[in-house]
């Protein structure tokens, strides 16, 4: 197995470089998928193309975390988004199956459907029988993050053939040799939803859960960092904003404001409920913070208060430690609360129908919040540097 000379050809060139990042979200993944239907229709049309574009074309880096992590190996390997969105609306009751009464007792869902459903698209776009990290059908570098529940840490994983863990080919362990689908797999694997993923490299057996359970659920500044980095091995140098350009997309920001909360409330099944997400929250938060302290953003949302005072421009860059900045950058998001569906004209739908990872019966509703999101957030001057 050799590194394509497509993704050496990206490896190896100069600026501007253009990088996409997808957050985890389960179902709201579809949420993304609207945003990127926008983006990949305006891209296609900013840059004269015809209906083969695909957003393989424009992206050298993409990036994912769980769900984020299944559209972005999609769109690495040139699916059209389209393809993508079809993918979720056909499978997305079947890969969130209700297992078995007893094994509810460890997870909701069974993973033989989720784990088919990624083997069989996979399989059938690289024209493999079992791609690997390393396949030649990726036409990006692609970063999937997952977490290791066996040596309890993140593992942010790439098909670069020169990291450090993925060369020389036949070193033992080599990760570009790691089926494709169980890397995806294991990044999908939501503690309480599914079950991990176990994987074998170098002779032993490594238990992978979803990546979410890690600072990285959002994975922009993980991205910039795996893109610049020394000791990554993809060096890439920008000098100012306008030799970078970073793409950041949610699922959807789901904290909730409890006014009736009272210390004696949070016993021992409540912090159980919702320490993970309220970890999650913020990891998520101090990835775009820190994204908008390094890079100049030009949009995104509210992150606080005390940050954000300008409260009619909410976009605008941070300035301090990091001048000039080093990339241009942009996040695209929704607030899935009863204000922020109100501010979008979305006051009909009820905000905890969205806000589950599993919510499979408000598929519409989650296309429907990611399509006004694309149609009001997503502009042609954000790209304008960079086609």
């Amino acid at each position: 197995m050799q590194a394509s000379l497509h993704l050496l050809e990206k490896l190896d060139k100069g600026p501007p470089y253009k990088l996409l990042a997808l957050d985890g979200g389960g179902i709201r993944g579809l949420l993304s998928i609207e945003i990127l239907a926008e983006m990949e229709q305006l891209l296609q049309q900013q840059l004269g193309k015809d209906d083969h574009f695909v957003l393989s074309d424009y992206f050298e880096y993409m990036a994912g975390t769980s769900t984020g992590a299944v559209i972005a190996t999609c769109l690495s390997l040139g699916m059209r988004v389209a393809e993508v969105r079809s993918m979720y609306l056909e499978s997305a009751e079947l890969m969130f199956d209700k297992a078995s009464v007893l094994k509810r007792l460890r997870y909701k869902y069974d993973d033989e459907p989720l784990a088919a459903k990624l083997q069989s698209v996979l399989s059938k776009r690289s024209g493999e029988a079992t791609p690997t990290l390393g396949t030649t059908a990726l036409k990006t570098l692609l970063m999937v993050v997952l977490r290791n529940a066996t040596t309890d840490s993140p593992w942010p994983l790439s098909n670069n053939p020169r990291a450090q863990y993925n060369t020389p080919l036949d070193r033992p362990g080599c990760n570009l040799h790691l089926p494709l689908w169980q890397i995806v797999r294991g990044s999908c694997a939501a503690p309480t939803y599914f079950p991990p993923e176990q994987v074998k490299i170098n002779e032993r057996a490594f238990v992978f859960v979803d990546g979410g359970i890690t600072p990285y659920n959002n994975p922009a500044f993980k991205l910039f960092l795996m893109a610049t980095v020394d000791a990554y091995q993809v060096n890439w140098r920008p000098r100012n904003s306008k030799d970078m350009l970073l793409v950041s997309i949610g699922t959807g920001s789901a904290a909730q404001f409890d006014d009736g909360l009272s210390p004696r409330d949070m016993n021992l099944l409540y912090n159980c409920s919702t320490i993970p997400s309220a970890l999650m929250h913020g990891c998520i938060n101090e990835q775009d913070l820190l994204c908008r302290i390094f890079g100049d953003c030009l949009e995104g949302g509210i992150l606080d208060r005390e940050l954000n005072k300008r409260m009619d421009t909410p976009y605008l860059g941070l300035a301090g430690a990091v001048d000039p900045k080093l990339f241009t950058y942009v996040r695209y998001n929704a607030q899935l609360d009863a204000a922020g569906l109100n501010e979008m004209g979305l006051g009909h739908i009820e905000p905890r129908t969205v806000q589950q990872l599993d919510s499979v019966s408000h598929k519409a509703q989650l296309q429907e919040i990611g399509k006004w999101v694309g149609k009001s957030k997503v502009r042609a001057e954000h790209f304008a540097d960079f086609i």
